[in-house]
């Protein structure tokens, strides 16, 4: 299952920029975008929608207002250029309220929020046996990645590199933290500033290392909890 997705907003860039960061994960789509709460609300008579990513500041009528006259809203984040709305987006139940520009990182963690709260079958869609993935930019192109395939990653300065179980290693322009937000939780574990390792590949561990591939990964201090983390699956 993929979460239906609105894009509301009056600013053309805005949408292209959350355009290209829902491309980037697999179990989202996007059903519609529009400039104004009119247009949207056509939309929202017609289709299924999960997730409305919703502009405040926008001609004849306000997101904040617009989110009032939905008696069945889906569940919302809040795009704006203005930090001041924030009180009055979470009074309205919203899952999230993210200040233009948007990051990917804080865009990942606004879209993890909606999985863990309100959208449990997600999770399940993210499992190996359901063949989850995302999409990487690497070598000029987005390439698909499917979850179970995934063993390793090991930051590289500004780059990171992604050990699949077959097929060479993808280098990656991103940081390990926004590759961390992006990945389910209950699949993958930091263990260290420089590695997320898949949990279920992992085939033996102790309080200082992981051995994952039949190499050894050290376990940083700082994330020493990921031990309980492992333990807790029964490897």
């Amino acid at each position: 299952m993929k979460l239906k997705c609105l894009l509301v907003d009056d600013e053309p860039p805005a949408l292209s920029i959350l355009e290209k960061y829902i491309a980037m994960v697999g179990q989202l789509e996007i059903v519609g975008k529009c400039s104004n709460a009119f247009q949207a609300m056509e939309v929202l008579q017609k289709k299924k929608v999960d997730l409305l990513f919703l502009d405040i500041q926008m001609p004849k009528l306000s997101g904040t207002s617009f989110l009032k006259t939905l008696n069945h809203p889906p569940k919302v984040i809040f795009t704006t250029a203005y930090k001041e709305y924030a009180a009055d987006a979470f009074d309205l139940d919203a899952v999230d309220y993210l200040v233009k520009p948007v990051s990917l990182e804080r865009f990942l963690k606004a879209i993890n929020k909606v999985t863990k709260a309100s959208l449990p079958e997600v999770e399940k869609e993210l499992s190996p046996a359901n063949n989850g993935f995302l999409y990487f930019r690497a070598e000029r192109k987005m390439v698909k990645v499917f979850l179970e395939e995934i063993v390793y990653a090991e930051s590289l300065k500004d780059y990171i590199k992604i050990y699949r179980a077959s097929g060479k290693p993808l280098v990656v322009k991103q940081s390990m933290a926004t590759l961390e937000a992006m990945l389910p939780e209950h699949l993958f574990v930091r263990v260290h500033r420089s590695f997320i390792v898949s949990i279920h590949k992992v085939t033996a561990f102790t309080s200082q290392d992981v051995e994952i591939a039949g190499i050894e990964i050290p376990i940083g201090r700082l994330y020493a909890a990921s031990i309980q983390k492992l333990a807790a699956t029964g490897k």
